[in-house]
């Protein structure tokens, strides 16, 4: 199904193609096959879990790595933005105090005096947590994106050789 949309070439596909020759950029990171995508979730997943500037950065940096569809990938590390980043990095920090059998914080204030004076308390439950959400988490999505992906597949052939068999008919 999500192929079908992103297939269909739009009638300025040469632009795309114009601006990839021009700055000589590889077509790969831009491809859309199960393999790019998915790792493009994945990267941008993985990154956007993380608490730090300048994210995209990150997944510009990891390029040369790992070849994935970048556009999708700096889309998903929008998924932390600062309207998501408070009850995200919250999540973290009680995640990461659950693994480490710790207790949290009480009265948690929202000023600046406030993170200062228990950023020694924060830093560790919060990276642990981080860890596990940039690991464990993404690595699931990974898994369950390719198997969606894979079973789309198959029922869309499924759908063509029904279709086949009725027009032999």
């Amino acid at each position: 199904m999500i192929r079908k949309v992103f297939k269909k070439k739009p009638a300025g596909g040469n632009k795309l193609d114009a601006f990839l020759e021009k700055y000589n950029l590889p077509k790969a990171y831009f491809a859309i096959n199960r393999r790019m995508v998915t790792r493009g979730v994945a990267v941008g997943l993985f990154w956007g879990f993380i608490p730090m500037p300048m994210q995209m950065l990150a997944v510009m940096a990891t390029t040369p790595f790992i070849r994935f569809n970048v556009p999708i990938a700096i889309s998903m590390v929008w998924l932390s933005n600062p309207f998501t980043m408070p009850p995200m990095y919250y999540m973290e920090y009680l995640t990461g105090n659950f693994i480490l059998g710790r207790e949290g914080i009480e009265d948690i204030e929202l000023t600046m005096s406030w993170f200062t004076e228990h950023f020694d308390d924060i830093l560790v439950p919060l990276y642990v947590g981080t860890s596990f959400y940039s690991i464990v988490v993404t690595a699931i999505i990974y898994i369950i994106l390719n198997r969606l992906w894979v079973k789309s597949v198959h029922s869309e052939n499924k759908e063509r050789r029904k279709k086949r068999r009725k027009k032999k008919q």
